[in-house]
């Protein structure tokens, strides 16, 4: 065989823990030989098994029971007369007198139903009860000797007398109670063993299985490089179940989520491989022991009626039913015993040949754990897998709710921008009322306010020169002056200076002439001179 690429990770990796099989352990037509798993090598995949697994970070109080006696407290028990034990023991004699009498019935109706064999009457209970009871064969036969003093024997040693003519009771029982409970038997032996047969032609056969294997393998040789586990043809399936305790470099995972998240991103095709084998889980319920356990039990209690009809064939006795009932019993038994064994060996063959094909010892590897590992490793798998798309979930909704802050801080930032800008907008506004009463001071200053000018021969200025020219009349000013507190100076100066009482008239109205302007209130529009005027603005100035 040709030795196993040796990797080389760039960093020290934590190790797969698995158990490496031997080569000489290996067989020509086993899994291992055949895998190819060099076709899932890829540097991503390297990579991101690197950055995971390196093996550290880049940088009831107890009640007593009380015991009955023959005398209650405060009331004296009327002593019954019992009858002297002739045979029996007394634990014995005290045993059987307790079972006859939890049933009430007669013993002669007992007998009857043991000799009918009285299905619907008797019981699997009272069957076991009476084989459990039953005196000792010496006991019994001498019993049987003692007809004659049937009336001086105990209760329970009577009822051993009247049943004791019945050949090999307890055989009789025995194989009575195992026609009973023979469809229970084959009803707990055949689905075991279909499972088991069914699961283990699923594990050798499941293409998806074995690539997940191949996967395994790469990774785990991988991560294995440089140790002794390194390069290994294959390993032991009860690894299956030890991925999920290697956990990742900031120990918020394990190895399980991260081959169930690249066999969904990479190998979407192998995610259903639980599909292919869907007996494991009910294989891993099925213990080998038990089931040997049952078949040779039932061999053992089907060449038990076979000899006690062999030894009824002789019994004459009219209410004797057990050849009558048995015979076509043991007949069905036999054929359904030896179909279950076929089934059986047939079972046994299919699990040696997975044993053989994936190189385990079933000495070492019993049914149970194989099966009970590969469910557990089905069953942690998707567990993983759901595991993952809560965290993607959970990642999602927190990059949603990053963005949706992210763009509540935009909104707001532009919402204070737009702001800003109407701002500035509202104050180039008022500066341009502002520029207006500027205009209005300078025209009082050089006189245009005054100007006979006719109104039909004044230049009318443009809109735009006219806003420029208050723009340039503003930035001249040597401050903004509100209009408002402007206005109401002048009101409050006018009203000082025009009081009646003063002595100061003011000059008389004269006629507007055609074409004039007025800027100044209704008491100084007139004809003043222009002296007047001056001391108007210096009077301004001086505000």
């Amino acid at each position: 065989m040709q030795p196993k690429k040796k990797y080389k990770p760039e960093v020290t990796m934590k190790r797969a823990n698995w158990n490496k099989l031997p080569p000489r352990t290996l067989t020509r037509n086993c899994f291992w030989t055949k895998v190819k798993e060099e076709k899932f090598e890829n540097e991503d995949l390297f990579h991101l098994l690197q950055n995971n697994f390196a093996s550290s970070r880049p940088r009831g109080k107890v009640g007593v029971e009380e015991g009955g006696g023959d005398v209650t407290e405060g009331k004296e028990m009327k002593k019954k007369k019992v009858k002297e034990l002739k045979v029996l023991d007394a634990k014995t004699a005290q045993n059987l007198s307790i079972f006859l009498g939890s049933y009430k019935i007669p013993h002669s109706e007992i007998k009857r139903l043991i000799l009918e064999i009285d299905e619907e009457r008797m019981t699997e209970g009272m069957i076991q009860g009476l084989i459990k009871q039953m005196p000792e064969a010496e006991q019994f036969a001498t019993l049987r000797d003692m007809r004659d003093q049937f009336e001086e024997l105990s209760e329970p040693e009577q009822f051993c007398v009247m049943v004791s003519d019945i050949k090999r009771m307890v055989p009789r029982l025995q194989c009575i109670l195992f026609k009973m409970k023979f469809e229970e038997v084959i009803q707990d032996i055949k689905p075991d063993i279909v499972n088991v047969t069914a699961a283990s032609e699923e594990v050798k056969n499941s293409s998806k299985f074995a690539k997940m294997l191949e996967l395994l393998l790469m990774v785990g040789n991988y991560m294995n490089s440089g140790s002794r586990n390194a390069q290994s043809y294959g390993f032991e399936l009860n690894f299956l179940t030890k991925l999920r305790g290697t956990k990742t470099v900031d120990n918020n995972s394990t190895l399980l989520h991260f081959v169930a998240r690249m066999i969904e991103e990479r190998y979407p095709d192998m995610i259903t491989f639980g599909d292919e084998i869907l007996h494991v889980e009910k294989a891993a319920r099925v213990s080998e022991d038990t089931l040997q356990k049952s078949m040779s039990q039932m061999e053992k209690n089907i060449t038990m009626l076979e000899t006690e009809l062999k030894n009824q064939a002789t019994n004459t006795d009219p209410a004797d039913k057990f050849k009558e009932k048995m015979q076509d019993f043991v007949e069905v038994a036999r054929e359904q015993y030896d179909l279950l064994k076929g089934m059986h060996s047939h079972m046994q063959t299919l699990y040696k040949n997975l044993a053989e094909f994936f190189c385990f010892d079933t000495t070492k590897v019993s049914m149970e754990e194989l099966f009970g590992d590969l469910a557990t490793f089905k069953s942690d798998f998707y567990q993983a897998q759901k595991e993952n798309e809560k965290i993607r979930e959970t990642q999602e909704k927190m990059k949603r709710v990053k963005e949706a802050k992210e763009r509540a801080e935009r909104e707001k930032k532009e919402k204070m921008k737009l702001k800003q800008q109407k701002a500035i907008i509202d104050m180039n506004a008022e500066g341009d009322q502002e520029g207006v009463m500027d205009s209005l001071i300078e025209a009082l200053q050089t006189g245009k306010a005054f100007s006979r000018e006719k109104k039909e021969g004044r230049k009318r200025t443009p809109r735009g020169a006219a806003n420029a020219e208050r723009r340039a009349a503003l930035n001249r000013s040597r401050s903004r002056v509100n209009v408002i507190q402007l206005s109401n100076s002048v009101s409050k100066e006018i009203d000082i200076d025009g009081p009646q009482d003063s002595p100061v008239k003011p000059p008389p109205r004269r006629n507007r002439q055609p074409g004039s302007v007025s800027v100044l209130p209704r008491e100084f529009n007139g004809s003043s001179p222009p002296g007047d005027a001056e001391a108007l603005l210096d009077r301004l100035k001086n505000l």
